[in-house]
């Protein structure tokens, strides 16, 4: 199984997609952290563009091929690159959970922005207003989406368990 996170900063998708993660036991690719490792490299000519998204492609195919579940951390912004994880899982011959992670709370989600700091080497946390101004296309069809506004991280796992495994929603009886 694939899932994917997308969402702008500041949303949650992180803090939930580890977890997820954790509690699956799955492969975890974070396009941050492959951008930034490509950055360091230091072999570019120009911004890292869509490499990171391709390496992390790349990553998820294999992964997937040996049979494990992949968890991909990703702004996702555009069909390009939604259309590519959806091609990564055919070409493994395994299933796609898109997630989108919002925060409806306008307030809460500038102060996360505004209050971030980041977990990885030369990594600099994008501003509000940047995240304001990202380029994001709708989704269509819609994906599954998370709101974070209303539910903490550990709900939020919670409701994606049940998406994947409807009797592993509950937790177990002691």
């Amino acid at each position: 199984m694939l899932i994917v996170f997308s969402g702008l900063p500041g949303t949650g998708k992180t803090t939930i997609a580890k977890r997820l993660a954790s509690r699956l036991q799955a492969v975890y690719l974070r396009i941050d952290s492959i951008e930034q490792a490509i950055r360091n490299a230091a072999v570019l000519a120009q911004d890292v563009g869509t490499s990171g998204y391709r390496v992390a492609n790349e990553l998820a195919l294999g992964n997937l091929r040996l049979g494990h579940t992949v968890i991909v951390d990703c702004v996702n912004p555009v069909s390009a690159s939604r259309n590519a994880w959806r091609d990564t899982a055919t070409s493994a011959g395994t299933g796609l959970l898109d997630i989108e992670v919002i925060c409806s709370d306008t307030e809460e989600h500038r102060r996360r922005v505004e209050t971030r700091t980041t977990d990885i080497p030369g990594l600099t946390p994008p501003t509000w207003a940047s995240v304001l101004a990202h380029d994001y296309e709708p989704w269509s069809p819609p994906p599954f989406y998370i709101d974070t506004a209303h539910l903490s991280p550990n709900e939020a796992v919670s409701h994606i368990i049940g998406r994947l495994h409807p009797n592993q929603a509950r937790p177990p009886r002691k």
